[in-house]
């Protein structure tokens, strides 16, 4: 995953999965960012920070992690419902 761009890699991923192979990705933390980093990091703060009004215990629940993000990103990607 290092030097590689998020949604590049998240579609060539997710093409993968739709071929049926197995992916595994390693380094996600090394992953990168297109367009002025001060924009991509405020809309990841403000997903982070995304809970209910009413009782954020109950979720719902935003991963943290480079690797979970990367997952979300390609979930959205492929069928999964």
């Amino acid at each position: 995953g290092r030097g590689h761009l998020m949604g590049r890699l998240a579609s060539t991923i997710a093409k993968e999965l739709l071929n049926g192979q197995r992916v595994v990705v390693v380094r996600a933390e090394d992953v990168e960012f297109s367009g002025p980093m001060y924009h991509a990091e405020i809309k990841l703060k403000n997903f982070r920070a995304k809970r209910t009004n009413t009782n954020p215990e109950k979720g719902p629940f935003n991963v943290k992690t480079p690797s979970g993000y990367l997952r979300r990103i390609v979930r959205g990607m492929i069928p999964h419902k």
